[in-house]
């Protein structure tokens, strides 16, 4: 039984810091916001870093020769600090700040692939994958004739293991894959993935857009040699992302922006590229964003990620027993101890789409559709899922909620 002495934070003791999450919609219902995966609400920390640095410290970094812009230089290069210790990075020039996770997985698959790929090797990735891990890899399938390959899954949404000594081989240049999956939540074994990758001398990408807002990480124990996420799914700004990549490889890389900020000098004839991480940091970056970013890391690591991620869980737990009791749901991927905190599910005799709007007029917004995910989905055999995805400011009052408004929208449909 779940009950609010047994979790491992109070939620209540963060929700006053949203604004947002005390919204009344359609008039008379409180928000219950249960769309995490896709984005989450920002603190009013978060908001006032992004306000005082516009009004307060805002110039170009890098540039200028005054003070202003050593402000934001100081401030823009204290996040990428904070990222640092965030995620265990070795080094600080590691860090690339980017536009997001897809940002960051296209600058590898262009400027990595591009460069070490051909039409002999083959690029690993599994069924699970959101399209920003899946198009830009078929994209460089297109332009070097490299093959594309895919781990399998199992019926309940874990990745089938047993294949890869047949997909792991001397052709392979690298495996991709989440670290969590979007849609199902499944939390996969990427140490052992790793191991193998690199026993057959395949890089590894990480795609920890799910999994670095929810729980600790650490890309040395980890051994990844990409490791890439987005600041607006951890209650940063849209508009900033990060790729971590292993000095040794990063340098070897070409750059994949031309412009400013990324050269050491130009000549008519040609350019020479600066040093890390300004190489990957074309124009002027994301300053405020990633500022926001960092205020955002502070947050989190002031709760404590393992916390959140033991919270999440036991989110997950109660949800899955409420749902169970009323009946007339499936749900997708696997046991709640082998996932991470999102619920996705399909209801009987009722469209994913009608369910998410029948739950906004109860006040719960949950996400419906593939999720970025179609070819999942078609493994599956469907074409949309509902889905509710948790954050640490979720309370079980609000699954109550849900769980309350799903019945509602049952009961709706019977009756038609």
């Amino acid at each position: 039984m779940t009950t609010t002495a047994t979790l491992p934070l109070d939620p209540e003791k963060y929700r006053e810091d949203f604004p947002i999450l005390q919204t009344d919609i359609h008039t008379d219902k409180r928000l219950v916001y249960l769309d995490n995966a896709a984005t989450t609400q920002r603190p009013k920390q978060v908001i006032q870093a992004l306000v005082d640095t516009y009004e307060k410290h805002y110039a170009n970094v890098h540039r200028g020769i005054h003070w202003l812009s050593d402000q934001s230089t100081d401030l823009f290069e204290e996040a990428r600090k904070k990222v640092a210790r965030l995620i265990r990075a070795d080094r600080l020039h590691e860090v690339i700040f980017t536009t997001g996770t897809t940002s960051s997985i296209n600058l590898v698959a262009r400027s990595w692939g591009d460069a070490n790929v051909g039409p002999n090797d083959t690029i690993l990735l599994t069924e699970m994958e959101h399209h920003s891990n899946i198009v830009p890899w078929q994209q460089l399938s297109q332009r070097t004739g490299c093959q594309l390959e895919f781990i399998p899954i199992t019926d309940d949404g874990l990745l089938d293991l047993s294949s890869m000594d047949q997909l792991l081989t001397e052709r392979t240049k690298l495996v991709a894959l989440t670290a969590v999956s979007n849609v199902l939540g499944t939390i996969n074994p990427l140490s052992q993935l790793i191991r193998q990758a690199h026993d057959h001398g395949a890089l590894v990408l990480i795609d920890a857009a799910q999994s670095v807002p929810h729980m600790d990480s650490n890309v040395q124990s980890l051994d990844a040699d990409f490791f890439v996420f987005s600041g607006h799914k951890m209650m940063g700004p849209s508009g900033v992302g990060v790729l971590y990549g292993k000095e040794a490889i990063l340098e070897k890389m070409p750059p994949f922006l031309g412009g400013g900020s990324m050269i050491r000098r130009v000549r008519l004839d040609g350019f020479e590229p600066a040093d890390l991480p300004a190489k990957f940091e074309a124009g002027t970056p994301p300053i405020v964003p990633a500022i926001g970013l960092g205020a955002a890391i502070d947050y989190l690591e002031s709760i404590g990620l393992s916390r959140i991620d033991q919270y999440e869980r036991a989110l997950v737990t109660y949800a899955h027993e409420q749902l169970e009791e009323l009946g007339g749901i499936k749900f997708l991927g696997p046991a709640p101890e082998h996932k991470a905190g999102i619920v996705s599910f399909l209801v009987d005799g009722v469209h994913a789409h009608d369910v998410a709007q029948l739950l906004d007029r109860q006040g719960v917004a949950v996400r419906a559709g593939h999720h970025c995910a179609m070819p999942l989905h078609k493994r599956l055999g469907i074409g949309a899922s509902s889905r509710a995805s948790f954050y640490f400011y979720n309370t079980l009052n609000e699954v109550d909620v849900f769980v309350d408004a799903l019945k509602k929208a049952q009961a709706l449909f019977r009756r038609r």
